[in-house]
């Protein structure tokens, strides 16, 4: 057995991450196109997740980026509501190299084949334009312009939900639902980021950002002249003295060993995804006295919004349920504070309790004696 295939397979049937219901490889060699479909749940509904296009170092690590990132999605729908189980895909090879109408038509046509159990979306290297081609292959593509029937960007009511769990973190551990003379710290100024920093000194909060690109940075800065400061780096930012909350907006791993000894804030709450660099850094957190908002309860307004696309998009509609994020951050806090766990582990639970209660109706419908129709 292949390295490779050895650490695939112990992931997918021999580890609590595992669990997943169905894997597909792709291949179109016409296209250049190689890319995994990882489908972790069905439980709630179809699997619903973006598509990552990327070059990975193997096709081992983008196997398993694909199976843990479906598998959080699983988790991330149910603690929004959704009636969408939990899946994933990614491309593998350089998106500026590899990226071709062609590849991502074929694409289209492997999502197509799996007859609605997998929805894809917008992820890193895809967007709004590519989402369009691939929906002409299957209908089961969403995040598309709205010219072609889609929501477009999702920005904007990520940043909008993870507001709201900077709400339900203040409402949580100061009783006060308002951020106003809050001085919080927001790592990553672009996508997502820069519509946070908007609601934030709508708010009255003190704002601090930093960015790798300069320009984003600027944006902000010329946009809110004097009402902003910017550091140099996350390092700067994180050590910044009385932080009240810190929002890592950018790439995940951002709470690791080394940050958590230097983190000044008292909330972390944040857009990006997969924030603990490892298992164990949430007690940590916890142990600290540091009240995290897990990310992917704070951050599913985008998923939100894309699984509108399925039932016809309707903005109001789709904020009206990302505004549910403070009431369900809110009742994670408690769950850990009942539990005596952290909140981390809370909302996992509660997700795998939704997950468990569905599998449980489905078996019972399943098993239900048939109706005599006459």
């Amino acid at each position: 057995m292949t390295e490779m295939t050895d650490g695939v397979l112990h992931t997918l049937f021999r580890t609590e991450q595992g669990g997943h219901e169905q894997v597909v490889l792709c291949q179109d060699r016409a296209s250049g196109l190689k890319a995994v479909i990882a489908i972790h749940s069905t439980a709630l509904g179809p699997a619903l997740g973006g598509t990552r296009f990327h070059a990975y170092a193997s096709d081992e690590e983008a196997v398993l980026d694909a199976l843990n990132l479906s598998r959080g999605m699983s988790y991330k729908n149910a603690l929004a509501g959704l009636d969408l189980g939990g899946g994933k895909a990614v491309i593998i090879g350089d998106p500026d190299v590899l990226k071709s109408e062609e590849l991502l038509l074929a694409y289209g046509r492997f999502v197509e084949s799996l007859g609605g159990r997998y929805v894809t979306a917008c992820d890193v290297g895809t967007y709004v334009a590519d989402m369009d081609v691939v929906a002409r292959e299957t209908r089961w593509a969403t995040g598309r312009s709205p010219e072609n029937g889609g929501a477009g960007d999702s920005s904007v009511l990520t940043a909008f939900g993870v507001f709201q769990g900077m709400r339900a973190s203040a409402q949580h551990l100061w009783g006060d639902p308002t951020l106003r003379g809050r001085k919080v710290a927001v790592a990553g100024v672009g996508k997502v980021g820069h519509h946070l920093v908007e609601h934030l000194l709508e708010d009255g909060a003190e704002v601090v950002i930093t960015d790798v690109r300069e320009e984003s940075v600027q944006r902000i800065l010329d946009k809110h002249p004097g009402k902003v400061t910017a550091v140099a780096d996350t390092e700067a930012l994180i050590r910044l003295e009385g932080l009240d909350i810190y929002a890592p907006c950018a790439l995940g791993g951002a709470l690791n060993d080394d940050t958590l000894s230097v983190l000044t804030a008292k909330v972390v709450c944040g857009a990006a995804n997969n924030q603990l660099a490892h298992p164990g850094v949430e007690k940590d957190l916890a142990d600290r006295g540091i009240l995290y908002a897990p990310d992917y309860v704070v951050n599913a307004g985008g998923v939100i919004q894309v699984a509108d696309e399925l039932q016809g998009f309707d903005f109001d509609r789709c904020k009206a349920k990302a505004t549910k994020i403070f009431d369900t951050t809110l009742e994670i806090f408690a769950r850990a504070k009942a539990d005596g766990i952290p909140p981390a582990a809370a909302a996992d639970r509660i997700a795998e309790q939704r997950m468990a209660d569905a599998r449980a109706a489905k078996a019972a419908k399943g098993s239900s004696p048939a109706v005599d129709p006459s």
